[in-house]
């Protein structure tokens, strides 16, 4: 019976990389056109923490346009998570390159981003104009626990993708086991994709001799940039350049999820340079979940604050410009590492790891979307639509949003 599903798992991924190979034979403006529509919808249905993103991205590459395997999108995810910026527009760029190479990458990056710039540069100027944002709780009451069903049913899909043989299942335990113990999720990643070269490699083609270890080195996490432009903002009122250099600091010391931004920059903006009171850097994050795409475009609020369009333009553009670089600069390396038996084993390992850290996320996620027994029953449903129906995750999404605005609309 394990055999039989071993075997018909091996036809799927087979079909899946035969369907992805017919696709990159259409013209290079029909992939690019195909890329900007579908980045663009992503950009403009996903809410909340990149995770979820990352589960709309897995729903649009794989399952329905299948661009990339399930495989090849958990190695780019990997690849995503062991650098510097934010994974899920990180994960975007990936896709975009595969799919068209690098006017690819920047096609699905910028139609990624687009619909967060321009709808937190809006929140921005309502913001300063009136002093205050609507209130959210309503419509997040109704919404995060769709969300929360969407990310269940993502991370479901990619772990049994990922959970291939004991070997993965070990890798994965070792790595809840880590963050139990508050072990560092990059270290955690590193480990578990050390203990895939170990266990799928070297256990495996030690008596065949070893090939050169370059390409498991090439992503290691690389160097941030150097500090000398951190101490480059003084004043409440900053020009483009200052603002700029801040962000692009910041973005290349940015690791895992986005919410990571407000604990690096908090000091800075409030206390350090006053661009921001603590009540604005509060909205700021309040700002950033209520608008689609990255959550990263908060910055793009925190910039139109301290220096108005120029800032939000600068805050923006330098947050997002390294990880941009870095991944035009190491999208050709995942190709040869998939090639490369000690560094694919090296992915593979990393899969499991990366499986592991997004389970708790979506605890971390349940803690504050399931509030009652309305939020359960909510995100219930929404997993038994996702399961046994073939409604698209941003269906949710739009229906969360709207029923969450009722809500507030009735009870106001």
């Amino acid at each position: 019976m394990s055999e039989q599903i071993i075997k018909a798992g091996q036809e799927v991924e087979e079909d899946s990389r035969a369907d992805a190979a017919k696709a990159a034979l259409l013209p290079l403006k029909t992939r690019l056109l195909e890329l900007f529509l579908v980045c663009l919808k992503i950009g403009l249905t996903s809410f909340g923490a990149p995770t979820a993103h990352i589960a709309m991205m897995e729903n649009e590459f794989v399952r329905k346009n299948k661009w990339v395997t399930e495989e090849h999108f958990l190695d780019l995810l990997s690849a995503a998570n062991l650098i510097p910026g934010p994974n899920a527009s990180e994960t975007c760029y990936h896709v975009g390159y595969v799919r068209a190479g690098y006017p690819g990458l920047l096609v699905a990056g910028l139609s990624f981003i687009s619909p967060a710039f321009l709808t937190s540069l809006l929140l921005a100027w309502v913001y300063m104009r009136y002093g205050s944002l609507p209130q959210i709780e309503g419509i997040f009451y109704v919404l995060n626990p769709l969300v929360l069903a969407i990310v269940l049913e993502t991370t479901w899909r990619i772990g049994k993708s990922s959970f291939k043989g004991w070997k993965q299942i070990a890798i994965f335990l070792l790595a809840v086991v880590a963050k139990l113990l508050g072990v560092n999720e990059a270290v955690i990643l590193i480990g578990g994709g050390v203990l895939g070269a170990l266990l799928h490699h070297l256990l495996a083609e030690w008596p065949k001799g070893l090939p050169p270890t370059q390409w498991m080195l090439a992503f290691l996490p690389l160097p941030a940039i150097t500090d000398f432009v951190q101490n480059t903002a003084a004043q409440a009122k900053e020009s483009f350049s200052t603002i700029f250099l801040y962000f692009l600091r910041t973005g290349s010391v940015l690791f895992g999820s986005a919410l990571v931004l407000f604990a690096l920059i908090e000091e800075d903006v409030v206390n350090r340079f006053g661009w921001l009171t603590s009540q604005q850097l509060t909205d700021a994050i309040a700002m950033g979940q209520i608008t689609p795409g990255p959550v990263l475009s908060a910055s793009t609020f925190v910039g139109y604050i301290a220096g108005g369009l120029g800032g939000a333009a600068a805050a923006t553009f330098g947050v997002f410009l390294p990880s941009f670089l870095i991944v035009a600069a190491t999208a050709p390396l995942v190709k040869k590492m998939r090639e490369n038996h000690l560094a694919h084993s090296f992915l593979r390992g990393v899969n499991a790891a990366v499986v592991a850290l997004i389970l708790f996320i979506c605890i971390t996620l349940a803690q504050n979307a399931i509030v009652d027994l309305w939020s359960v029953v909510l995100m219930l449903a929404g997993l038994a639509i996702l399961l046994f129906t073939k409604s698209q995750p941003y269906v949710l999404v739009i229906a969360g949003f709207v029923l969450g605005l009722l809500r507030v609309l009735i009870l106001s």
